[in-house]
């Protein structure tokens, strides 16, 4: 068990942790108008990259060779873009095709 000077010391420094990430591109830059232009790229690039990991990351462990051959995961993903492609809402699309997916592993395909 972990004594309560312990967590309070845990939080501090991940309190501490999190303002600096956040405080850092205001010390390097400032208030200039004009960012590196490898910031401007990455801030471009990264977000599509980050989306790619997490969707390599999701299907990883997707088993297609027994059953049920990976079908509520390609239900799931067809239902995300669907989603995504008609209410263009990231949130939808996210909880939509994670309850879809819920239920069709858990209900389903069981």
């Amino acid at each position: 068990m972990i004594s309560t000077a312990t967590s309070i010391l845990i939080i501090a420094i991940m309190a501490g942790v999190t303002f600096l990430t956040r405080v850092i591109p205001f010390i390097l830059w400032g208030n200039k108008n004009e960012l590196p232009s490898l910031i401007r790229y990455l801030g471009n690039v990264l977000p599509y990259a980050m989306m790619g990991l997490l969707v390599i990351y999701c299907l990883r462990n997707t088993a297609v060779l027994s059953a049920p051959y990976g079908i509520p995961e390609l239900i799931a993903v067809s239902a995300v873009v669907g989603l995504h492609c008609w209410k263009r809402n990231n949130l939808i699309s996210i909880l939509g095709g994670t309850a879809l997916y819920m239920l069709l592993v858990q209900v389903i395909f069981k």
